[in-house]
C-alpha cells in the first residue's frame, strides 16, 4: 500500500474504524493496540453517533463475553467515549456511497465532515478505497510506521 508522506498534523484527528478498536482490545500487546493507545492518550479518535452505535454494539456481541468482562467492556468504551471528538455527518455527505459494504461508508463520512485526511481499518473493503481523494485509509501497521518515522520512535 503507498502512503503518502504525512506529518503529525495528519494524525491530530483520525478516524478508526471499530474492527481496529476491537483488535486493539482482544490483543493488548498487538499493533493495533499499540496504535490506539498512542491515539488515546493524544485524545485523537473522531467519531459520529452513527460509527460509536457500530462499536457499542460490535462490543456487546456475545462472541466476545469469554474475552470482555462486562465492566472491561463499560471501560472500553467509557475511554473511548471520553478521547472522543463528536463530528455532525450532514446528510449531503451521509447518501454518498464508497465501499462495497455500506456499513462501512459511515467512517468515510466522518473523516469527510470533519477534514481529516487518515482513517485506520483493516477491512479489505475500504482498504480497496485507498487513497480517496486525500483521505488516506491505512492498515494500523502502516499508519503505525508512518507515526514512528515521523516521531522518528
Amino acid at each position: 500500500m503507498r502512503v503518502e508522506s504525512g506529518s503529525l498534523a495528519d494524525y491530530a484527528r483520525v478516524v478508526v474504524d471499530t474492527n481496529v478498536l476491537l483488535s486493539a482490545a482482544l490483543a493488548p500487546h498487538g499493533i493495533p493496540a499499540e496504535l490506539v493507545d498512542w491515539l488515546l492518550a493524544e485524545k485523537r479518535l473522531v467519531f459520529s453517533q452513527t460509527t460509536f452505535a457500530e462499536l457499542e454494539s460490535r462490543i456487546w456481541k456475545p462472541k466476545f463475553d469469554r474475552y470482555f468482562p462486562i465492566e472491561r467492556r463499560k471501560r472500553l468504551l467509557r475511554e473511548f467515549n471520553a478521547a472522543a471528538q463528536w463530528v455532525d455527518v450532514p446528510p449531503a455527505i451521509a447518501i454518498q456511497n464508497f465501499s462495497h459494504d455500506v456499513s462501512d461508508d459511515a467512517f468515510i463520512h466522518v473523516a469527510i465532515s470533519a477534514n481529516i485526511n487518515r482513517l485506520i481499518s483493516g477491512d479489505d473493503d475500504l482498504l480497496c478505497l485507498h487513497p480517496l481523494g486525500s483521505l488516506q485509509i491505512l492498515s494500523p501497521r502502516s499508519a503505525l510506521t508512518e507515526i514512528r518515522q515521523i516521531t522518528g520512535d
